[in-house]
């Protein structure tokens, strides 16, 4: 106890020199700001030393025991390993995507807030201290021996690498947008330079170097994200608690949004004048739609020549340039086969009719133009809360945390920590994006296109699905529906909307670097050790030396994260609904297996094997057949968005665990000895070792 309690204590010193140390270098930068150094110089002297700390942090804590390796040699203490999980749980869809969401969607984005937090008040409840006094160290062993045999480790193994790898492509997807925004890479360059990044500590030291950065990450993600929303707060409030003042603000936004949805006003007729085009632009893309059916390669080969003779014909008689480069542009856009047609007409559809509409109001619950419309997003909402809350519960790179504690009361303690340090952001990611939809309407709307900012061109540049501002009246001014800003670029270019000083654009920078590198660390590590703990160590050679076992775990690692990085470069969708697919495929392929196995003596391998399999099966095949990504365009279930597959996965999940376990003979008394052992504290035995 002396020795931890003084681990605990060089802890809190270091960790505070190391806070007082990013605040001043934070200062130094905007010293040199002032000074004329430039603004590339800036955001690479930023980026560079926040990843050269990270990964000085991963040499020290290199490790070669296979218990620091996979968690973290059980001494962290609850405090620390609160901020590692919050620093693992607030991914890119926390820093990047939340207020993002909450910006696009208005109310109905609070089912990510309430989702997420609620979800950590299941896992208090039910897994976190069960699964520390188990004492191995992933969730496929917790499977293995709860149920017994190959047969549930192997699904766990199969669920925990699903999962992951689908979360990892977001983080990924996130550190490609800032590092091809603040180097000039391209995209998919920039993937795979950002992958770099996040090898290099789960590489040397696993989970103790990946629990050390992790602190170390939560602290440059607060501080970046904390910064611009107090000083936007300052700004156009004069109060510097963005929680409290942005209800003045959003006063402001909702007269606004009455303003330019009013055709009587100025504002309100431009912005009805491009609705009407836009509505046409939705008439001619389901005339394109329907042509398309009917006439299939022929009406894309007939169409593909009107274009080209167009342009020809721009050329022969000298038109404007361009009138020329927008002709020629729609014929290299024309999509090249009927799969290609389909898929981005539809896209365009749904832009355009997304634009089209009047401006849903902000702070509006359910907001739609009749109740179909509103009772749909209600059942969404609620959907999306339950897949999310219950996906919280069952994510293995989470669960796994909970091994690394001293203790069963350090583990508990630790979920209160981890949700304290959480609700820092996602209490602060709503005032965010309102404050950030005030400047848009105030700075944006109104100017004129001679005269747009720089950041918008650089933005486009990287991704013209995520900023793109087209004069589509051809009057020169900007309009709200002419204005596209993806809900994944919100608050990576606020500080530059906002017209605030670039070392804070840079620092916010950083800090979306540091939410991406630290979840994607910690889920890398999963997948590698799944491979090589649950399958090589456990199934194929439980003789194999600890240097072989690192060694394999590191080379699956490398794999792992090259197809990762591959996938990611395809764009196979934003960063949130990647991040609540996993949450729905977790919540489906884990959460009734555990949460039975530790509470229902009478649940066993078959039962297991029964509610896993068809639980992931259903929630796998409804994204399937509803995501657009997946071209299938089956219609939806109840009107349930594919984000929230779960809400029919989980269910059966249940049931099949319940009835598989009823059908089939109970388990053995060893068994149901583990479930007491790990169930009760008054049963005998260290809190530490393995109960299998």
């Amino acid at each position: 106890m002396a020795a931890q309690s003084q681990f605990t204590s060089q802890l809190k010193r270091y960790y505070s020199l190391y806070t007082g140390g990013v605040i001043g270098f934070v200062v130094l930068l905007s010293i040199l700001e002032q000074m004329g150094v430039p603004n590339q110089t800036l955001g690479y002297i930023f980026l560079g030393v926040t990843v050269s700390l990270y990964a000085g942090i991963g040499i020290l804590s290199k490790t070669s025991d296979v218990s620091e390796y996979y968690v973290a040699g059980r001494r962290v203490p609850a405090l620390f390993n609160g901020m590692a999980t919050a620093a693992d749980w607030m991914s890119a869809a926390s820093f990047i995507g939340l207020a993002g969401t909450l910006y696009i969607s208005g109310y109905d984005g609070l089912a990510f807030v309430m989702g997420w937090t609620g979800g950590y008040c299941l896992v208090a409840l039910f897994l976190a201290p069960y699964l520390r006094k188990f004492g191995q160290y992933t969730v496929p062993d917790f499977l293995g021996a709860r149920y017994g045999g190959d047969g549930p480790r192997m699904i766990g193994v199969f669920a925990a690498i699903l999962c992951s790898f689908t979360y990892v492509i977001a983080q990924i997807y996130g550190l490609g947008l800032i590092v091809s925004r603040f180097t000039g890479m391209d995209f998919g360059v920039g993937v795979f330079v950002g992958l770099g990044s996040i090898l290099f500590c789960s590489f040397l030291g696993g989970m103790r170097a990946v629990t050390w950065t992790q602190v170390s990450q939560y602290v440059i993600l607060i501080v970046a994200y904390m910064i611009p929303v107090i000083w936007l707060s300052v700004k156009h409030t004069g109060n510097p608690v963005p929680q409290i003042a942005y209800g003045y603000v959003l006063e402001q936004v909702t007269a606004r949004e009455k303003v330019l949805n009013d055709a009587d006003t100025p504002d309100g007729a431009r912005e009805a004048e491009v609705r009407g085009i836009l509505k046409q632009r939705q008439t001619d893309t389901e005339a394109r739609l329907r042509a398309l059916d009917a006439g299939g390669e022929d009406y894309l080969a007939a169409e593909r020549s009107r274009l080209a003779a167009q342009v020809a014909e721009l050329r022969k008689r000298h038109a404007a340039d361009a009138e020329i480069a927008d002709a020629e542009q729609a014929l290299n856009a024309f999509p090249k086969d009927m799969a290609a047609a389909n898929n981005v007409w539809h896209a365009e559809l749904e832009a355009d009719r997304l634009r089209s509409s009047p401006i849903a109001a902000h702070a509006e619950p359910y907001a739609g133009p009749d109740e179909e419309t509103r009772d749909n997003k209600r059942k969404n909402f609620l959907a999306l809360v339950f897949c999310l809350m219950v996906g919280t519960a069952a994510l293995p790179h989470i669960l796994m945390r909970f091994y690394t504690t001293t203790s069963v009361k350090e583990a508990r303690l630790s979920v209160f920590w981890s949700l304290l340090f959480i609700s820092l952001l996602y209490l602060t990611a709503p005032a965010l994006a309102v404050l950030a939809k005030y400047d848009v309407y105030t700075l944006l709307v109104g100017s004129s296109f001679s005269e747009l900012p720089s950041w918008v061109s650089a933005w486009a540049s990287v991704d013209k699905a995520l900023m793109n501002v087209s004069d589509i009246n051809r009057d020169g001014i900007v309009q709200l529906a002419e204005v596209t800003i993806g809900g994944d670029l919100i608050v990576l270019a606020t500080p530059e909307i906002a017209g605030l000083p670039y070392v804070v654009t840079a620092l916010v920078a950083a800090g979306g670097l540091a939410a991406a590198l630290s979840t994607a660390d910690g889920l890398m590590l999963t997948i590698a050790n799944a491979l090589s703990h649950d399958v090589y160590y456990k199934m194929i050679d439980p003789k194999a030396p600890t240097g072989r076992r690192l060694a394999i775990s590191k080379g699956l690692l490398l794999v792992v994260a090259v197809c990762a990085a591959y996938v990611t470069s395809l764009k196979p969708g934003d960063i949130l609904f990647m991040v609540g697919a996993a949450f729905s495929l977790a919540g489906s392929a884990f959460f009734p297996a555990l949460v039975l196995g530790i509470f229902w003596k009478r649940a066993n391998k078959a039962g297991a094997i029964a509610g896993m399999v068809s639980g992931l099966s259903v929630c796998m095949i409804y994204m399937y057949i509803t995501y657009p990504f997946f071209g299938v365009n089956a219609p939806l279930w109840w009107d349930i968005n594919p984000i929230s597959a779960g809400i029919f996965g989980i269910p059966v999940g249940f049931v099949g665990v319940i009835i598989g376990s009823v059908l089939s003979r109970p388990p053995t008394a060893k068994v149901q000895a583990l479930v007491d052992y790990v169930r009760y504290p008054n049963m005998a035995g260290d809190e530490g070792r393995s109960a299998s």
